[in-house]
């Protein structure tokens, strides 16, 4: 076991209110290190690649109360495996890809393949970034009609992912302002869509400060990120 590893995830999780859902950003990380993370206490791990993340899952099934989040962005020919294997989905970026896992989720429901709706998040731009999946807030208003029609959608809250090179300042304006975001589109969506899925390694003090329930650490965990 990595000791030091551990010793920076106790370190870390003094840092934050209990109030906070800590997932661990395990991609391109070894199942040994996703071991140690949950040796003390983690259980929401999160991967951005499909079959990465399945084969993780496959060698872990010993660990039944791992949660797995997805937080790539979702094809439309992978959507159907990530409905059937990840509980949480935070990166429905777009109408299109909202749709499909709507229709999927049902089936899978029907079926029997999963026993609850997948809970979901939309990725939002709070911030202009050519880089980044997600709808900007114009283009998000305008399909909440159609998103609220989708019912085989636990829709639960927003996630972002901030451009790089933005100063404190920024920073916590941009997180706040995802936050203004989500209370007012509460009201569309219902009490339950109540989750802000925001903040990395580098910010997530920022996040937490803003309204984040949800915060996503990998570096800060794990070390630099492993080719592969």
């Amino acid at each position: 076991m990595d000791s030091s590893m551990v010793t920076q995830i106790e370190k870390i999780k003094k840092t934050i209110p209990s109030d906070i859902r800590l997932i661990a950003v395990s991609k391109t990380m070894p199942v040994e290190s996703i071991r140690t993370a949950y040796s003390v206490g983690i259980r929401d791990f999160a991967e951005n690649r499909l079959q990465e993340a399945l084969d993780k899952k496959e060698q872990l099934q010993d660990l039944s109360d791992i949660c797995w989040h997805f937080i790539g962005h979702l094809q439309s020919n992978k959507a159907k495996r990530a409905v059937e294997n990840f509980p949480w989905i935070h990166s429905i970026d777009s109408l299109k890809i909202a749709k499909r896992v709507n229709r999927l989720a049902e089936e899978a429901l029907s079926a029997g393949v999963i026993t609850q709706l997948p809970q979901v998040c939309l990725q939002v731009k709070i911030l202009p970034d050519e880089s980044k999946y997600g709808w900007d807030v114009d283009a998000l208003w305008q399909d909440v009609p159609e998103i609220k029609e989708l019912n085989s959608l636990n829709l639960r809250g927003l996630m972002a992912i901030l451009p790089l090179g933005l100063s404190k300042h920024e920073t916590l304006g941009a997180f706040k302002n995802v936050k203004v975001l989500g209370d007012k589109l509460r009201t569309n969506f219902g009490s339950d869509f109540n989750q802000l899925s925001m903040g990395m390694s580098g910010d997530y003090p920022l996040a937490i400060e803003a309204g984040a329930t949800m915060i996503r650490l990998g570096t800060i965990i794990f070390g630099r990120r492993r080719n592969n």
